[in-house]
């Protein structure tokens, strides 16, 4: 069955409802290996992304995306307003025009983000970035669709592969980002940005 435009709002509400309830969490994250501010800041740019979804509800899944994008490089300070708006920027350039989302609209849509993702940060996955939870969260969900497994579940399983490489930035060495300063100090933490990754790709599977 399609994904629907409404349900891409939806995605978008429960996401604005996570960051909003785990706010302070991911503050505290940040506060052991970066400036503190990564939960705040991804609550404001999502805050300011609700006051704009109306204004675009009868709109495609590009437009809607895109709108988010724009948002959060606007209005979400430090690196994760550039990378995080970049990602939803060019998930929008992959969903153009598009009224119902296949299941492969999804994938593409995941591996455009992840892409500009990478080409902003300059990361790749084993540097404790947000690219440690949304690269396999994607590989996952690309072998999902392969065997046909339905949406729900390739999502499921995709969320479940985002959470243990959240898990896995722990005892990694950050090589990237203002965590990368604090050289072995920043082994024992857990990434913010693999952590509000996670908490997107749990708010997808509804």
């Amino acid at each position: 069955m399609p994904v629907t435009t409404e349900q891409v709002i939806a995605w978008l509400q429960r996401s604005a409802a996570a960051l909003h309830e785990q706010r302070d969490y991911l503050t505290q994250l940040d506060s052991a290996i970066g400036d503190a501010d990564h939960g705040a800041n991804m609550d404001r740019g999502f805050t300011a992304v609700m006051d704009k979804l109306p204004g675009v509800a009868d709109k495609d899944a590009g437009t809607i995306l895109k709108t988010v994008g724009t948002t959060l490089v606007s209005t979400v300070g430090g690196a994760s307003g550039p990378l995080y708006g970049t990602a939803f920027l060019r998930a929008g350039m992959a969903l153009a025009g598009k009224m119902e989302l296949q299941e492969s609209d999804v994938l593409s849509a995941l591996q455009a983000a992840l892409e500009g993702i990478t080409a902003r940060g300059k990361a790749k996955p084993g540097e404790k970035t947000m690219i440690d939870a949304l690269h396999p969260a994607i590989e996952t969900f690309k072998a999902a669709l392969e065997v046909g497994a339905p949406l729900k579940e390739a999502l499921a399983k995709a969320t479940a592969s985002a959470e243990a490489g959240m898990k896995a930035t722990i005892p990694m060495l950050a090589t990237k980002g203002r965590a990368s300063y604090l050289g072995e100090r920043s082994i024992g933490h857990q990434d913010p940005g693999a952590t509000s990754s996670w908490l997107f790709l749990r708010a997808m599977g509804g």
